[in-house]
């Protein structure tokens, strides 16, 4: 077999891996409690499930909205919720718990949440802590008052639905957007496939090996 098609099929089984090692990011859906109402309405009007987008706490389902929406807020929620309308922030006075969604099995490492932090103005400051599939972890107030991001590092997570709760340190929670490291889970076929590609190279080098003696 000449190096061309040694090539071409190397190519062709490191494509396979790759599609497999990387997949949108975003979950298909996430289920929780919508925000509330402070001076300006700090609700997911954006969601596209079931549920009162405009009624405090109510339950939110099968929709995704301004929590993985791409959009993560620069300034306090003093300056981007001003204005009457949707802002970026969904913003709570309870402890939420978000159940995030996928429609085929994933592997989870980390968690980026993008909070507000306005040392206590309005009540809004970073959060104690945030629980991601049952492990907490402790948030430190960082330096200033700017909105910050956390990760929540060395899960190994696989499945559908993941489940994280925040805890709040003060009257308000904040949160603009949520960004998961995510793998897919290679279907039985996939792997069946890898292997027979691997094979074939491994064949088309010891041929290549035989025809060289």
């Amino acid at each position: 077999m000449n190096k061309k098609i040694l090539a071409n099929i190397t190519t062709l089984v490191i494509l396979g891996a790759a599609s497999s090692a990387y997949a949108a990011l975003t979950p298909d859906s996430y289920n929780m409690l919508n925000g509330n109402t402070g001076s300006y309405n700090y609700w997911d009007e954006t969601y596209s499930g079931a549920g009162c987008v405009t009624c405090d706490n109510a339950a939110l389902s099968g929709g995704r909205g301004d929590l993985t929406d791409g959009i993560i807020a620069t300034d306090n929620w003093f300056v981007t919720e001003a204005p009457a309308g949707n802002g970026p922030y969904v913003g709570w006075t309870l402890d939420p718990t978000i159940t995030f969604h996928w429609n085929a099995p994933v592997n989870v490492s980390s968690v980026t949440f993008h909070f507000d932090d306005s040392n206590g103005s309005g009540g809004v400051s970073a959060p104690a802590s945030v629980d991601v599939n049952g492990i907490n972890f402790l948030i430190s107030d960082p330096a200033g008052s700017a909105p910050f991001a956390f990760v929540a590092n060395g899960l190994s997570f696989t499945g559908n639905d993941l489940a994280v709760t925040i805890h709040r340190s003060n009257a308000w929670v904040f949160l603009s957007e949520v960004e998961f490291n995510v793998t897919p889970v290679p279907e039985p076929e996939t792997y069946a496939m890898l292997l027979a590609g691997l094979g074939l190279v491994g064949f088309a080098i010891r041929r290549r090996k035989a025809t060289a003696i």
